[in-house]
């Protein structure tokens, strides 16, 4: 579902840049279970539900938190990689390496989600 996609893409930008434009939330993400990753990945869980409730109704909570746990994971990841290696935007290409390889892997959770949500089910 190409729509569903694009819908998913654009909720991305909205939560991974102007929602979590404030250091109390960027910080923090890379503490295990410091709330401002939980909040960065529970806003990310309610757009995918609001995305996937259009076609899938109540069901759609499945997807949302999946997206949400995912999310919140590879985010957790990068944030400790980049840490641990002292990866900041002036000091390292390996930081933008980093930043895009992040944001790579939410999008292909994004296809993921989406070839589950949507694949025909077969009839007998």
């Amino acid at each position: 579902m190409l729509e569903a996609l694009i819908f998913l893409f654009v909720k991305h930008f909205i939560c991974d840049f102007p929602l979590q434009a404030n250091p109390w939330m960027y910080r923090n993400k890379g503490t295990y279970g410091h709330a401002s990753g939980l909040t960065h990945a529970a806003l990310h869980g309610v757009g995918t539900f609001i995305i996937f409730a259009f076609w899938l109704g109540a069901g759609a909570w499945v997807y949302a938190l999946a997206d949400a746990l995912i999310h919140y994971h590879i985010d957790w990841a990068k944030m400790n990689a980049g840490k641990r290696y002292d990866l900041k935007p002036d000091n390292s290409e390996w930081f933008w390496i980093l930043l895009g390889f992040d944001q790579l892997l939410h999008h292909l959770t994004y296809f993921a989600l989406v070839a589950i949500a949507f694949k025909p089910i077969a009839t007998a």
